[in-house]
């Protein structure tokens, strides 16, 4: 009996290049793909030249250094993506561009239509920085919404009002969500397509992996829509949102009707666990010390922790992972009473079980209960870049330089995960120039003490996700065996000059072996 030779492995890419930094320690000159795993590795260019045949496409990028793709630990695609059907007011550069935008929509549309805004916008875009007053657009909104001038603060939220007490048009924290209720969404159909669109434009910055930040039940399913059409050029990590409007009972419930838990779906489309909000953001985080600008002021918290303790033990007694939004030093020790609370009921928990989102303002003792406790952290950098000048006003000077001390939590052996939460695409290479400097947008350097090296925020950024979401076996560096997620660069991040970094952009970038950014055809066959 005589057997045929075994067909030699066969690449469907060989990439040489500059530099391949595995982010693990290894550095390499060329890899191979070969469906949507990468299969191997060489320090030698030519190093794997006997693997490539008649149908391997042999790319020469000798000019570029190659990264795994970036994966990034909290942000909002499905808001990002539904913003791009919506009035484009993150454009407007004033109150009179904003109002205008707005003013043209309700002219195109008909009679008793909706006119919704996108919201990766913030008042420091405009020339006033300013929002626009109630008067300056229409309140039909609020009053078709049910907010009249004696309608209460919401829980865990905040109705502005101007001194005689009538409202001012600005909605926060659970407010929001009570106007947002009454606004009908698009079609799932439309939804999806967007959800295409919006994905790419996360691809085309070098983004491979996303941990969605939060979606209900009905956007759940338009993901599916979507993936089921092919249209995602990114992973997605999905949190299903548990609000504080409900009772412990309704919220419990929820969570056991879900049927699924954490780490049902497949390599694009997985449910990453439960999404709780504890406190506001800049204008709402819950603070030990009164706010800068409103002595009377020091946030709000959205859930009261014995109800929370036990909706998050239910969780994680049936398999969830839970991620917690936790901005303020005053949410956070709460937060940490919660998740201690948790794990003395249910006995230990593994690694990103119970996990903090944010986590801005801490001090030492409160970063030392985290690590002790097991519960790792998501940072985000570009929300201290992009709203540097409002905590100023807000927060004050010190606790503005001490947001986010990435050194400090290194330091004390953290588990981290770096992201971005700013609702529309941002370019990674950003976000790392600025853990590595601590710039902002315009509030120039925030806490340069507090600053980490390129190497320790590219691996937070790809292996720290990696871990976040249960995969590091999978995804987060360049090895034989992994998804074949990658990022070319024309520089090398390593030695380039850390001021170089901001304006970097791909070349091209690969999730599961397929290109899903390639400007200049570099991968065409």
């Amino acid at each position: 009996m005589t057997r045929e030779p075994a067909e030699p492995l066969l690449l469907d890419y060989l990439i040489r290049a500059g530099a391949i930094h595995s982010v693990t320690g290894g550095t390499y000159r060329s890899v191979g793909l070969r469906g949507a795993e990468i299969v191997a590795v060489s320090a030698e260019p030519d190093g794997l030249d006997d693997l490539a045949g008649r149908g391997t496409v042999v790319v020469d990028a000798g000019d570029l250094t190659l990264l795994p793709a970036f994966a990034d630990s909290h942000e909002h695609l499905m808001e990002a993506s539904r913003n791009t059907l919506l009035v484009p007011v993150d454009k407007a550069r004033s109150v009179a561009e904003f109002t205008g935008m707005v003013a043209d929509a309700a002219r195109a549309a008909p009679p008793g239509q909706w006119i919704m805004t996108s919201i990766g916008w913030h008042e420091s875009n405009l020339a006033e920085n300013r929002l626009p007053t109630l008067a300056e657009l229409d309140a039909a909104a609020l009053a078709a919404a049910g907010v009249g001038p004696d309608t209460p603060d919401p829980p865990g939220g905040k109705i502005g009002r101007l001194a005689d007490g009538s409202r001012d048009g600005v909605l926060e924290g659970g407010a929001v969500y009570q106007v947002a209720a009454f606004a009908p969404g698009p079609p799932r159909a439309e939804l999806a397509g967007a959800l295409g669109t919006g994905s790419a434009g996360y691809a085309a910055l070098g983004v491979g992996t996303i941990r969605e930040a939060m979606i209900n039940l009905d956007e759940l399913l338009a993901y599916q829509d979507a993936l089921d059409r092919d249209l995602l050029k990114v992973r997605v990590r999905m949190m299903i949102r548990v609000g504080s409007e409900q009772t412990t009972d309704q919220a419990i419930a929820l969570i056991d009707g879900l049927g699924p838990r954490s780490g049902f779906g497949d390599d694009w489309l997985r449910i990453w666990g439960l999404k709780l909000v504890l406190d506001g953001g800049v204008e709402g985080a819950a603070m030990d010390q009164p706010y800068a600008n409103d002595p009377g002021n020091s946030g709000h918290l959205n859930w009261d922790p014995p109800a929370m303790t036990a909706v998050c033990a239910e969780a994680v007694r049936r398999g969830w992972r839970v991620g917690t939004h936790a901005v303020g030093d005053r949410a956070l020790r709460t937060l940490l009473s919660v998740y201690e609370a948790v794990v003395a009921e249910n006995g230990p928990v593994p690694p990103w079980t119970l996990v903090i989102e944010h986590a801005m303002l801490s001090d030492a003792t409160l970063r030392d209960r985290a690590v002790r406790g097991g519960f790792g952290v998501t940072v985000q950098h570009p929300v201290l870049w992009n709203m540097g000048s409002e905590m100023l006003a807000t927060w004050g000077p010190e606790r503005t330089r001490q947001v986010t001390p990435l050194d400090q939590w290194v330091a004390a052996g953290a588990d981290l995960a770096a992201g971005t939460d700013l609702v529309r695409p941002f370019n990674p290479m950003t976000n790392v120039w600025g853990m590595v400097t601590r710039g902002t947008k315009s509030a120039g350097i925030q806490g340069p003490e507090h600053a980490i090296s390129v190497g320790t925020a590219l691996e937070l950024y790809t292996m720290g996700t990696a871990a976040l979401n249960h995969e590091q076996h999978r995804l987060g560096s360049v090895a034989p065996g992994k998804l074949a997620d990658l990022v070319a660069y024309p520089a090398d991040p390593l030695t380039a000059d850390p001021d170089a970094l901001a304006e970097l952009t791909p070349a091209f970038t690969i999730v599961g072996g397929r290109a899903t950014h390639d400007p200049d055809k570099r991968l065409a066959p």
